[in-house]
C-alpha cells in the first residue's frame, strides 16, 4: 500500500524522471521488437503484442516474489515503477503552460506544446480549437495517466502497475489507425480497451463526485456521462470525455485532423466550447480525480 502511496508522493513533487525514463526504455525495446515481428497482419500483432507485454510482465512477477520476505525493496520497487507509470503531475504541468501560451496570444507557442499533449494536427488550430483539444486530453489521460496505474496496483501490485504501463505504451505507438498499423496493431489497441474498462469509469465517476472543485454540478456531470459516453469512437475515452464535459459545463467533441486523416467525433456535453480559462478547471478537475483515485485504492488495499 505505501509503495503506491509513495509513487503517487513522487509523482506530485516531481514530475516524471528527467533522464532513464523506465517508460522509454520500454518504447526503444517495443520499437526494436516490432522492426523484427512486424507484418501486415492481425496474427502477427498478436504475438508482438504478446511478447512485448508478457516480457515486462513475467519479469515483474519474478520480481514481485524475489522480495516477498523483504517489504521494505518491495515497497520501494513498487513506489519506483508507480512514479514511472503515473503522469499525472507532467499533464497538468501541460495543459497550464498551454493555458498559459493562449492567455498570452502566443498561438505559435500554443501550437508547439500541443504534440505534448496529444496527436492531434495543431498547424491550423485556432485558440478555441486548442483549448478543446487540450481540454479533452486532460480528461481522456487523467485515466491513462493516473487512475489506470493505481488501479491495476492495487489489483496486482508490481506486475499489474508494469503490465498496464507495459499495454498502454503498446497501444500508442501501434494502436492507432494507421496503413501500418490497421491489422497489426489490433490486438494492442483492444488490449489496451479491456485494460480500461474499469479505469475510465472510475475516473468519470470520480470526476462526477468532483464537480463542484471547479464549480460544476454532478447532477449535469452524471446526467451528460450517462447521455454521452458511449457516443465516442473509443469506448473507454467517451466515458471520461463526458463526464468532464458536463462537470465543466463545456461541449467537447468536433473536427479533428491527425496528419493526413480526419475524424468528425460526436459532441459530448451541452455548454459552450471551452476557453483557455477551462484548462485550468481540467487541471485542477484532474487533480481531484487523481487524489480521489488514490483514496479508492488505499480502501481496496485494506
Amino acid at each position: 500500500m505505501w509503495g503506491l502511496v509513495g509513487g503517487a508522493a513522487l509523482d506530485a513533487l516531481l514530475g516524471d524522471p528527467r533522464r532513464w525514463h523506465p517508460v522509454a526504455g520500454y518504447g526503444r525495446f517495443a520499437g526494436w521488437l516490432e522492426r523484427r515481428m512486424y507484418a501486415d497482419d492481425v496474427l502477427a500483432g498478436a504475438r508482438f503484442t504478446a511478447v512485448a507485454v508478457g516480457v515486462p510482465v513475467l519479469t515483474a512477477v519474478a520480481v514481485d516474489r524475489l522480495t516477498r520476505h523483504r517489504p521494505v525493496l518491495r515497497g520501494a520497487l513498487l513506489a519506483a515503477a508507480t512514479w514511472s507509470a503515473l503522469g499525472g503531475s507532467s499533464l497538468r504541468r501541460e495543459a497550464v503552460a498551454m493555458s498559459d501560451s493562449l492567455a498570452a496570444g502566443d498561438l505559435a507557442a500554443a501550437r508547439d506544446r500541443l504534440p505534448h499533449l496529444c496527436g492531434r494536427d495543431p498547424s491550423a488550430l485556432e485558440e478555441k480549437e486548442l483549448a478543446r483539444a487540450t481540454v479533452e486530453s486532460v480528461a481522456e489521460n487523467t485515466s491513462d495517466a493516473v487512475v489506470g496505474p493505481l488501479f491495476w496496483g492495487a489489483v496486482a501490485g508490481l506486475p499489474g502497475v508494469v503490465g498496464y504501463r507495459a499495454v498502454n505504451t503498446l497501444d500508442a505507438m501501434v494502436g492507432h489507425r494507421s496503413a501500418r498499423y490497421a491489422r497489426f496493431g489490433t490486438a494492442s489497441a483492444r488490449l489496451d480497451d479491456i485494460a480500461n474498462v474499469v479505469p475510465a469509469r472510475l475516473t468519470a465517476a470520480l470526476t462526477v463526485l468532483a464537480a463542484p472543485i471547479v464549480g460544476g454540478s454532478p447532477r449535469r456531470a452524471l446526467r451528460t456521462w450517462m447521455r454521452d459516453g458511449s457516443r465516442h469512437p473509443s469506448p473507454n475515452a467517451g466515458q471520461c470525455e463526458a463526464a468532464a464535459a458536463g462537470a465543466l459545463g463545456v461541449r467537447l467533441g468536433g473536427r479533428n485532423v491527425y496528419g493526413s486523416r480526419v475524424e468528425e467525433r460526436p459532441h459530448l456535453g451541452a455548454g459552450p466550447p471551452p476557453s483557455t480559462v477551462d484548462i485550468r478547471r481540467a487541471a485542477r478537475l484532474s487533480a481531484a480525480v487523481g487524489l480521489g483515485a488514490l483514496a479508492v485504492v488505499l480502501l481496496r488495499r485494506r
